[in-house]
């Protein structure tokens, strides 16, 4: 098991910001309380991501992911994290009207789950929300880059930012995210140079997902990292377990020692006794 710092109390969005050069801010995503106490140990950032609705619930996107069910997820891992910065997603079509919308969508998942920020999609044509939800005391994390959201307007999950124009979009993008009020701004599938340039040019931490190195801090879907889906491999994910392999041959296992009769054995069962 890795060294972790010592730590007091839960991180608040302002630790986070503060780390802006100074040392670089580990993310995972966690749904469930089981997950959500590993990634507490070791992480930062606990990001209940929008995700989810892929990961746990199939969907074929991140779209029909609504406010129950962030909420449902945001709870359970808040009762597994002690000390992580908890970070929520906000759904589509939670935010995007405006930002009266956008207030009270994200007072209630605060309110409701006990995170310490949320996290919405978009560039500077949401520098006005991210602005009137910090003056409202709601911490929030932006997103940049390739937005799973948009994901229909983009034409697909492809790496953005390739072209000087596309780049220039999103440095702009970044800085007016900061400069609204957002403590740090989660960068998505961008060549390592912009990703770089980036995170030099804007005041607040960047966190890469799939955007080099040089970003202020990393995070990954966690089912991706420890490999519990062995068809999905992104090129910026780095398996660091391969989970699902040992989960499918424990399953196998058990089937057939049970269609054997092999288990349950002696050891697993209760002796006759006499009855209460």
């Amino acid at each position: 098991m890795s060294a972790t710092p010592e730590r007091k109390g839960r991180l608040s969005p302002g630790d986070i910001r503060a780390r802006k050069g100074i040392e670089p801010v580990v993310c995972l995503t966690a749904y469930t309380t089981p997950m959500a106490q590993l990634v507490d140990a070791h992480c930062d950032v606990a990001l209940v991501g929008d995700s989810v609705g892929m990961v746990l619930h199939g969907l074929p996107s991140t779209l029909g992911v609504t406010m129950e069910m962030m909420i449902l997820h945001g709870k359970a891992v808040a009762r597994g994290s002690s000390r992580a910065c908890i970070v929520v997603d906000m759904p589509f079509g939670s935010y995007e009207e405006g930002p009266e919308q956008a207030f009270r969508n994200a007072a209630r998942l605060m309110a409701e789950t006990g995170c310490q920020a949320v996290k919405l999609e978009g560039g500077r044509h949401m520098a006005e929300t991210v602005a009137f939800l910090v003056a409202r005391g709601i911490p929030v994390m932006g997103h940049v880059g390739l937005t799973p959201q948009s994901v229909n307007t983009l034409g697909g999950y492809k790496v953005q930012g390739r072209s000087h124009h596309e780049a220039d979009r999103i440095l702009v993008d970044a800085g007016t995210l900061a400069d609204a009020g957002a403590f740090a701004v989660v960068l998505e599938k961008l060549p390592t140079v912009l990703g770089r340039r980036i995170t030099q040019e804007i005041a607040v931490p960047t966190i890469g997902i799939g955007a080099g190195v040089d970003c202020d801090g990393q995070v990954l879907v966690i089912d991706d990292m420890l490999g519990l889906f062995s068809e999905f491999r992104p090129k910026f994910v780095k398996r660091y377990a391969e989970l699902g392999a040992s989960a499918e041959a424990g399953i196998a296992a058990y089937a057939d020692e049970v269609r054997a009769r092999a288990f349950p054995g002696p050891e697993h069962v209760f002796g006759e006794g006499n009855p209460e």
